[in-house]
């Protein structure tokens, strides 16, 4: 079978499965006009048509319902065929392209990359730091790391571990300023925010006595996590900050909690996590490597959830 006979089942089957050509040629990283293409060539090829397509609705015909259940059967061989050779492999190859915000290049991605260097020394890694919410697809990226809440969206999405947010204040700050017990005594505290990837106004402060939604006021705004960090180590201001990121520093008692009855959460009571997006299922094994070392280490941070 022709490499563009597979290329055109490959597209008519994400159009079937995003039920959107735009979408599908996001998946596939190709035009929207060369994913119509593909599944015409298909539809003359096998002489019957597979969707009826108008601007506002998407159906499958009876030869293109029939048609998708081979055609989705054929690709699973295909992957499964590609995924046991790539095994046979004596060691993975080439690179492994991410992003990850920038926060991670604070230890923790250097650490997986150095020890992933030392086990699979024919890999190579190209991460694009960047606290913007980067697409993976439009990126031509293996695979993005993101941080808080999973976004819906076509991308696949891959947990990593999870963590809880609190307020932090140096010692140098409370010393001078006091620590608030409660979230309506910020207003008269400088805080610090981190903006980015968007402004999020409201904060959602949670305990075992009530739950506060309340419009922060910041001092600061910085669009750097790094930035954020350590403006709070320096004594600028109170900030929200990741227990994984903070509690290190609590421990070298460079931090403190404030307001310590209370975690932030999302407007639904959640707990943030750290997770990887992706576009497709067929990741390539170096990258596929990578993101369970990411993953074990990530899994080694105590999951304050359980305690």
């Amino acid at each position: 079978m022709s490499m563009k006979l597979m290329w055109e089942i490959r597209a008519f089957c994400t159009v079937v499965e995003k039920r959107s050509f735009i979408h599908a040629a996001r998946m596939l990283g190709r035009s929207p006009s060369a994913v119509t293409r593909a599944i015409q060539f298909l539809e003359d090829a096998i002489g019957a048509e597979l969707i009826l397509r108008t601007q506002k609705q998407f159906t499958l015909t009876t030869a293109g319902e029939t048609y998708y259940a081979s055609a989705r059967h054929l690709l699973e061989t295909q992957a499964e065929a590609e995924e046991q050779l790539a095994e046979l492999s004596n060691s993975p190859q080439g690179w492994v392209r991410l992003s990850a915000p920038e926060i991670l290049s604070l230890g923790f991605l250097p650490k997986v990359v150095a020890q992933f260097s030392r086990d699979y020394p024919n890999v190579s890694v190209d991460i694009h730091f960047s606290d913007k919410s980067i697409d993976p697809i439009q990126e031509k990226l293996d695979f993005a790391i993101r941080g808080a809440f999973p976004q819906s969206s076509e991308l696949i999405g891959y947990p990593l571990w999870n963590y809880r947010r609190y307020m932090y204040a140096s010692p140098d700050y409370i010393a001078h300023m006091g620590a608030p017990e409660e979230p309506e005594e910020l207003a008269g505290h400088d805080v610090i925010m981190h903006s980015a990837p968007r402004i999020l106004r409201d904060w959602h402060f949670v305990s075992t006595e009530r739950n506060v939604r309340y419009q922060v006021q910041p001092r600061f705004r910085f669009t750097s996590g790094i930035a954020t960090f350590q403006a709070a180590l320096e004594g600028a201001g109170i900030v929200r900050l990741a227990s994984w990121l903070a509690e290190p520093a609590v421990a070298a008692g460079t931090l403190r909690r404030v307001c310590t009855a209370y975690r932030l959460t999302s407007s639904k009571e959640l707990d943030p996590s750290i997770h990887a997006v992706y576009g497709t299922s067929r990741m390539a094994k170096g990258a596929r490597l990578f993101l369970e070392y990411v993953r074990q280490r990530g899994l080694e941070i105590p999951d304050e959830r359980a305690s």
